[in-house]
């Protein structure tokens, strides 16, 4: 849950940041309007991210209110984008949700048990983190709809956290259920803000075992910027061209395509 150079987020600063990202998400979704395209989710409208998003957070409010030691049965993608309220009344109903789940979090206790599925530190720390990088990355889907072609900057020890949710929680999670096609070649990542931090990662690949890492060693591709530009790249929501990429770009691009995360 740290990324040492960049400081701890803690379950309060996680909570801040999904209460911020969902007004802002909101309010990017309402300049937009419901029926524009969404580039980063293709397919999509925003009437589509706000039905997404808004049905996940009342899955993870379900989950943590209850302190459900497994997952409800939930719904299908499909079933999600064909139901739900209608255009004028849909941003009511995302805010309504987001509210929830801001409470549920505020108010759960530090010993929350209920499930959760990628390592933390406890549950209410794992929900918080998740619900607040998946807000995040969807505010920034909002914006894009909206015609901003540079999104709201992340706050870089946020960003740099987003980063090691992917490496760490998520890409490790497919590595232990084999469900990760690997890379050719090692890809260290590397993140860096002036005085705010600086912080890297290693994916190992190539023939032997892959796996994950915090910290940077000899890599066949080596990735560097800041944490922002890293973080939307990694959750391909923006080109590589923010980067600096020594070595094979190959790499990186094969990363980009084998681990795409849709919730």
């Amino acid at each position: 849950m740290s990324t040492p150079a960049y400081g701890r987020y803690d379950v309060p600063g996680h909570i801040a940041a999904l209460g911020r990202e969902g007004g802002l998400l909101a309010a990017a979704a309402e300049r937009a309007g419901m029926g524009a395209a969404v580039p980063s989710c293709p397919g999509w409208a925003v009437r589509d991210l706000l039905k997404h998003t808004g049905y996940v957070h009342r899955w993870a409010t379900g989950i943590v209110a209850g302190g459900l030691c497994r997952p409800p049965d939930g719904a299908s993608e499909a079933e999600i984008l064909s139901q739900g309220p209608g255009d004028a009344e849909l941003p009511g109903w995302f805010r309504e949700g987001h509210a929830a789940l801001v409470r549920a979090l505020s108010q759960a206790p530090a010993d929350l048990d209920c499930w959760a599925f990628l390592a933390a530190p406890s549950p209410l720390a794992f929900w918080a983190r998740r619900q607040a990088h998946e807000t995040a990355i969807h505010r920034v889907d909002a914006e894009q709809a909206a015609g901003r072609a540079s999104a709201s900057a992340f706050e870089p020890a946020f960003a740099a956290d987003g980063v090691d949710e992917l490496i760490m929680g998520f890409l490790a999670r497919s590595i232990r259920r084999g469900s990760w096609p690997g890379l050719d070649a090692s890809l260290a990542i590397h993140v860096a803000d002036d005085a705010a931090g600086a912080a890297g990662w290693l994916v190992t690949g190539g023939s032997g075992e892959p796996g994950v890492s915090r910290g940077v060693g000899p890599a066949g591709c080596d990735a560097t910027g800041p944490a922002r530009e890293m973080c939307l790249t990694l959750w391909n929501r923006r080109p590589a061209d923010g980067l600096q990429v020594t070595g094979d770009p190959g790499i990186l691009a094969a990363f980009a395509r084998a681990l795409q995360i849709t919730w």
